[in-house]
């Protein structure tokens, strides 16, 4: 019997990318996927930012399959600076990275199965930065402060946890040489790597984790980098190593 044959799980943002893995892990191990996504194909089309949307995605997840046992938000918010990011721009980073999982976990929540489980996708920008990117690090660290609250809210109802990635290469590209080696483990990483950590935390393996975020980055954020030492030079011209 696979892993989740008979359960059913949620994935935002899920045409592509790592929401295409998650889905495509929860496929190989018998779950029923419900996607949402704006990208046109067989799934719910629609843009999570929209409350009218995540409604009407919500109630067909509800008439279709009646249960919801595992919802993971992975939809991706805009990228934009401080210099070019309007309002506009900043209020609809924050709807799909915080509004929106926020508010479909809520919608769910009368569907969740015992022992349901909710992984957010969050990422290491959400305790690092680099320049011009206020909109996109805000939502990230606003979902992985959401994800806190919301397992101590739902405790005995529902397993909360979050899952910040480094660099995860979606292309499929092969990637070699500096960009490689400067990780402690040796490599970039792939959506796989992400979709194998959402399986873990959905299943009964992860049972007393919650409220958790889980830092998977190949190690890059424990790398201290100072000028002159190990090979690392600072370069004032764009503020690079």
């Amino acid at each position: 019997m696979k892993l989740f044959e008979g359960r059913t799980a949620v994935v935002t943002g899920g045409a592509h990318g790592i929401g295409r893995a998650v889905a495509d892990a929860f496929l190989r191990e018998g779950a029923a996927v419900h996607i949402i996504d704006r990208t046109p194909g067989d799934w719910f089309v629609g843009d999570v930012a929209d409350k009218a949307a995540l409604e009407r995605f919500a109630a067909e997840v509800t008439a279709q399959s009646g249960r919801v046992d595992f919802l993971v938000n992975n939809a991706l918010p805009l990228m934009r600076g401080i210099d070019t990011c309007s309002w506009e721009d900043f209020s609809y980073a924050l709807a799909v990275g915080v509004t929106a999982p926020f508010y479909l976990t809520k919608l769910l929540l009368p569907a969740f199965a015992p022992g349901a489980s909710v992984v957010n996708i969050a990422s290491s920008r959400d305790r690092m930065s680099q320049p011009q990117t206020e909109s996109y690090t805000a939502a990230k660290g606003g979902i992985a402060a959401l994800t806190h609250a919301l397992a101590v809210s739902l405790a005995g109802r529902a397993r909360v946890n979050s899952i910040s990635p480094g660099w995860i290469d979606t292309t499929g590209a092969e990637i070699t040489g500096a960009d490689a080696a400067q990780q402690p483990a040796g490599r970039v990483g792939k959506p796989e790597d992400i979709a194998e950590t959402v399986l873990f935390l959905c299943s009964e393996r992860a049972g007393f984790i919650t409220g958790e975020n889980i830092c998977v980055d190949g190690g890059m954020t424990r790398l201290m980098i100072y000028h002159g030492d190990h090979g690392w030079t600072y370069d004032p011209g764009n503020g690079t190593v």
